[in-house]
């Protein structure tokens, strides 16, 4: 079987104790360098595949200093602290010797204990009840994913009148992959500006800062395999040039599998 787009995007070769190579990857690029998300997902593929690690990942919050070009990167990881169950984790990237992203993690051994789930999953329409999209793609990266929009599409016709800022979406990889974490972390990254669908206006924009959540281990993310998930984002405020974005991913049965905060850098 040949390799899955994701897979081939976010492959690390090892380059000494904490160290990796990446390479960009054309499948994923955004309008600006790759798509956020497969950046992050690469930042936590690193933790990952570390020899020393630790349980599994609990939150991860990754800075974008600048923009990757195409080509190679290096990316450097290592625990700054290890404790009983839990080891917190500092990551950079690095491109022509200066750095585009730094990011921090946390991962834990995770045990049985009481729990609750105080944000059910909206109820919408089934992902085949919606059916494929029917528009082009705007970038190459939107192709690696089947995303069937439930409410707050991108606007058809940008003329100012945006009322909300809320998205509701089935999505998973395309073609189908089964869910591992990294793969979920690029997954919270699939939601356009929400700046475009307030104002339906379109300007420049570009996350600066994502923190992703995980809410289950990986036996959850093994059951639900290669099955859709639920996503719903929406913005809080949007002030003096930045915005911020909260947002959380539902298995189809309804569990929180994670919640995202991200801020979001716009021009006028």
């Amino acid at each position: 079987m040949d390799t899955h787009f994701f897979d081939r995007a976010t492959a690390l070769t090892a380059d000494g104790a904490g160290r990796w190579q990446g390479r960009t990857d054309a499948a994923y690029a955004n309008m600006v360098g790759p798509y956020g998300g497969i950046t992050a997902a690469t930042a936590l593929q690193a933790i990952c595949q570390h020899p020393d690690r630790l349980g599994d990942p609990v939150s991860l919050t990754v800075n974008f200093c600048a923009a990757l070009t195409d080509g190679a990167f290096d990316v450097s990881a290592r625990a700054v602290r290890t404790n009983r169950s839990t080891q917190h984790w500092v990551i950079e990237i690095q491109q022509g010797g200066e750095t585009v992203l730094t990011a921090t993690a946390l991962t834990a051994v995770r045990r049985e204990t009481w729990g609750s789930q105080d944000e059910p999953a909206p109820r919408v329409l089934s992902p085949n009840a919606i059916g494929k999209p029917n528009m082009a793609a705007p970038v190459e990266w939107v192709k690696r994913y089947d995303i069937r929009m439930v409410e707050g599409a991108i606007p058809r016709v940008w003329d100012g009148t945006g009322e909300h800022s809320r998205t509701t979406l089935w999505v998973r990889d395309e073609p189908p992959r089964a869910l591992d974490f990294p793969s979920l972390a690029a997954l919270c990254d699939v939601f356009f500006p929400r700046v475009w669908l307030r104002r339906a206006t379109r300007v420049p924009a570009g996350t600066v800062s994502m923190t992703v959540y995980f809410h289950v281990g990986t036996a959850e993310l093994a059951a639900v395999g290669e099955g859709w998930l639920l996503g719903q984002a929406q913005a809080s405020v949007m002030r003096n040039g930045y915005f911020d974005q909260r947002g959380q991913l539902w298995s189809q049965a309804g569990a929180l599998l994670a919640t995202t905060h991200q801020v979001v850098y716009y021009k006028e």
